[in-house]
């Protein structure tokens, strides 16, 4: 068992690229439009009696990446890495069953606590397991890709190695 502790408050994005969001046509129009706004220019809060402030710029790139998610039809779900989910959430987040999470946890491929007889992991080490996981998983696949290209198996080998 691994104890983790969070050092970072900013609530991330995750896009779930394998799944779009079914959206009507006046709210992809909103959202265009939105985002095209966005991209122009600096947004402003404009408080109830009037009063205009600049968005900080974390909060300004953080709000094009969102909306730039949702123009592309992904789905967004936003998250705390100091959250603690559930063994049910996270195996959800990373397209995994429950039983399979819990051998990682297990093994200690990614770091969680208990609290009383349930586990918990913070979703900050979810991200990063997840994040180490798709990188191998893009090496391996292109590595494969040159290997059978250079089998004769397509006509011609990938670019680079490293890249996505």
């Amino acid at each position: 068992m691994k104890n983790a502790t969070a050092s970072h408050e900013r609530p991330l994005p995750v896009a779930e690229k394998e799944r779009a969001v079914p959206i009507s046509e006046n709210d992809r129009k909103d959202i265009e439009e939105l985002y095209t706004a966005f991209r122009r220019g600096n947004a402003k809060l404009i408080s109830p009696d009037g009063e205009s402030r600049s968005l900080p710029g974390s909060l300004y790139s953080f709000l094009v990446e969102l909306i730039g998610l949702l123009n592309e039809g992904k789905s967004v779900m936003i998250v705390q890495n100091h959250a603690k989910l559930t063994t049910m959430e996270a195996a959800n987040m990373l397209g995994v069953s429950r039983q399979f999470l819990v051998n990682l946890l297990e093994k200690g491929d990614i770091p969680y606590h208990m609290v009383g007889t349930h586990r918990r992991i913070y979703a900050q080490d979810l991200f990063q397991y997840k994040a180490v996981r798709d990188v191998d998983r893009h090496k391996l696949l292109r590595e494969l890709a040159v290997a059978e290209a250079e089998e004769g198996i397509y006509d011609a080998a990938p670019s680079s190695v490293d890249a996505p």
